[in-house]
């Protein structure tokens, strides 16, 4: 593991079922991967978050998905289709991965990496109010 881990997102995920664990460990390299500066958080009291400049994205498992809540007010481009709920949200959009279901890992990470950038920028408020 090249990043350093925070021991409350292991003990969000190693609570999870099999199938929700391993969605949120590739998502979590996946974050890891886009930007070496990521943080990883717990908030919200059990929450998993990466920030960097601000939030990126947080994991959220439910009864038959994992959400993975990107924060990117809805500025950033999705030309892959990947967004699955929030698409009017002024804050944050919504990425759901259910069992067996692939991750397109590329068009995630272009989104990760977007949003990095805009936070790096000022933020997606910032960056909105200039558009």
């Amino acid at each position: 593991m090249p990043y350093e881990i925070d021991p409350r997102v292991d003990t969000y995920i190693d609570a999870l079922p099999d199938w929700q664990r391993d969605i949120c460990r590739e998502v979590r390299e996946l974050v890891h991967a886009a930007d070496p500066e990521v943080v990883e958080t717990i908030k919200r009291t059990v929450q998993p978050y990466f920030v960097l400049q601000g939030n990126i994205c947080a994991l959220l498992a439910a009864k038959d998905h994992v959400n993975v809540f990107l924060y990117d007010g809805g500025i950033v481009p999705d030309p892959e289709h990947i967004i699955t709920a929030g698409h009017d949200n002024k804050t944050a959009r919504t990425v759901a991965f259910r069992r067996d279901e692939p991750i397109n890992a590329p068009a995630l990470t272009a989104m990760l990496r977007q949003i990095i950038a805009n936070n790096r920028a000022g933020g997606w408020r910032k960056l909105k109010r200039d558009l």
